[in-house]
């Protein structure tokens, strides 16, 4: 029989307009039992996931977390369940009020922990993301009984999202804690990743500004990590064209997902006091071309290729569509050649569509040719360490 308290608390959230995504590793599940026992459900939940093989977690960040019962972790857990929230609504962009829930856990099992009972909940919204970091004690509960704290702790943090504070404490032991801390999104990145803003103008002395306009060429790429070819590609575009270029980094890669905070940092930081760059959230170049008009768009002899292949569409319609856009938008590319399967390539060995041939515009051998790519690059790296 569910508490009176609770089962009203549960009604409050499925009679508001949030809408939720979460994430479960290692414990909390039950919380989702709970919402779904009180009638109303389908209107809050609209997907959950419990990441228990480490592959899945992995799977889920991108990338294999440090440590799995983090803060760290959680919180990326609730930025990667905001982003599956957003893509999930079906309300108008920026209209619902989204939750990305998020747990790590590690509670009591069928063989003895050397570490502690933790559990890290965390549940981000357009305005910030909430932390509740508890540390339980060792074999005062069941494997069941830390599941249902866990749990409950997880319920409470939803219920408070949804605006009731007014929901009773946890029972907690003597000799167990859990600390609860609030960051507010405020800067320009955190906007970016909350899809409050389209883009970021990340200037050399470290300031940023969003969503201003940016004018001239523009060189897309990762930037793990920046390296000479970069350089002396923009400085040739930038000769050839006589106009600036911007280095720009989507934080949403069409192939490898998204970026979390920090990895965006650390490429930003490449930057510092040398190049303007702007970050975006347009992994394809249709979608840079609706945030950049009239720019020039500095890409390799590989990229072009698949600009004009059918086969990285589906159907040919789609490429056709897409490259209206980008001529709509007023863009070109201006294309660098490349060292592939042994033999240099220029644009002139593309068969480009007739009716598109104008949006590209060839960089010659002579004024750049570089033959290491950035995963060269990085495994070099690697080795030499």
């Amino acid at each position: 029989m569910l508490d009176p308290d609770m089962q009203n608390a549960i009604t409050h959230i499925h009679a508001t307009p949030y809408k939720l995504v979460l994430e479960f590793a290692g414990a909390g599940s039950l919380a989702l039992w709970l919402l779904h026992s009180v009638p109303g459900s389908s209107r809050t939940v609209l997907e959950a996931t419990d990441r228990y093989a480490s592959a899945s977690l992995s799977d889920l960040l991108g990338r294999r977390p440090e440590t799995f019962v983090s803060v760290e972790t959680a919180m990326a857990m609730a930025q990667q369940a905001y982003e599956r929230a957003t893509y999930l609504d079906d309300a108008p962009p920026r209209s619902s009020l989204l939750l990305g829930v998020a747990c790590t856990a590690t509670i009591a099992t069928n063989y003895i922990k050397h570490g502690e009972h933790r559990c890290i909940i965390t549940v981000q919204n357009t305005e910030g993301i909430t932390t509740y970091d508890m540390r339980m004690k060792k074999g005062h509960r069941d494997r069941v009984g830390e599941e249902m704290l866990v749990s409950h702790l997880l319920l409470r943090a939803i219920i408070r999202a949804c605006g009731n504070s007014t929901i009773k404490p946890l029972d907690l032991a003597a000799g167990e804690s859990l600390h609860e801390h609030h960051m507010t999104f405020t800067d320009p990145i955190s906007c970016l990743l909350t899809q409050q803003v389209d883009t970021v103008l990340v200037y050399p002395d470290g300031h940023y500004v969003a969503d201003e306009p940016v004018n001239g060429a523009i060189l897309p790429g990762a930037f793990n990590p920046l390296h000479e070819g970069h350089l002396r590609l923009a400085q040739a575009a930038s000769d050839m064209l006589a106009m600036p270029v911007t280095f720009e980094l989507s934080i949403v890669n069409a192939d490898k997902g998204k970026l979390n905070a920090a990895s965006i940092e650390e490429r930003v930081q490449q930057f510092r006091n040398h190049h303007p760059m702007v970050l975006s959230r347009a992994p394809l170049f249709r979608d840079k071309a609706s945030l950049f008009p009239g720019c020039i768009f500095i890409i390799g002899y590989d990229t072009a290729r698949r600009l004009v292949s059918p086969y990285y569409y589906g159907e040919k319609a789609d490429m056709y569509a897409a490259l209206e856009a980008i001529r709509t938008a007023g863009c070109r590319f201006l294309v660098a050649g490349r060292l592939d399967e042994g033999a240099f390539h220029l644009l002139s060995d593309i068969p480009l569509p007739h009716a598109y041939s104008d949006l590209f515009i060839e960089l010659p051998e002579e004024q750049f040719r570089f033959d290491l790519s950035s995963s060269e690059i990085r495994e070099s790296f690697e080795n030499m360490v």
